[in-house]
């Protein structure tokens, strides 16, 4: 299984959609490795740089509500796979993006909005969360200290994730 957790992108907005975090005009690309730099690329808030060393160094994404809306597409979690951020971290998630993250094996945390207050309140370059998959908590860390939170995913889902996504979590049943 993979290791969820990392270095922190934090996205102060809610809705958030998927022609931001990867434009329409990249969904005829065959692979994903072709999606990889234009992860965010379209995404418009004051004083953010996609090819920020913050961004690219991102392994977790903590955000606002609604993440994800806009057209249905698995680019959009795609492109966060191949830029090794297997984690979003949201108060919530627009539904079929938060079921392409499962079916790709990656996490897709829902959160109160208080809690993601906290959490915004360890916005900084040095942020890290670690995440304890078997435990169902995460511990964020930064200069301003270290605080951990528990979350909740439905069991199938988990079984997803596990698995590695759908299709392994298909090969290993069916």
């Amino acid at each position: 299984m993979k290791t969820y957790g990392g270095k922190v992108l934090f996205l102060d907005r809610s809705d958030i959609n998927t022609d931001e975090i990867i434009p329409a005009k990249y969904l005829t690309e065959i692979s994903k490795e072709a999606l990889k730099p234009h992860m965010l690329e379209d995404l418009k808030m004051q004083g953010f740089d996609p090819q920020s060393p913050i961004v690219r160094e991102a392994k977790v994404v903590v955000t606002r509500a609604n993440f994800g809306c806009g057209s249905s597409r698995e680019h959009a979690p795609w492109v966060f796979e191949v830029n090794d951020i297997n984690v979003v971290i949201a108060s919530s998630f627009a539904r079929i993006f938060r079921q392409n993250m499962f079916n790709c094996g990656m996490l897709a945390i829902e959160l109160s909005e208080g809690v993601i207050e906290e959490l915004f309140e360890h916005r900084a370059a040095d942020a890290s969360i670690a995440i304890d998959f078997e435990k169902d908590r995460l511990t964020i860390t930064s200069a301003k200290g270290t605080k951990a939170f528990t979350y909740s995913i439905a069991e199938f889902d988990k079984a997803l994730v596990k698995a590695g996504g759908w299709v392994e979590f298909a090969d290993s049943k069916y």
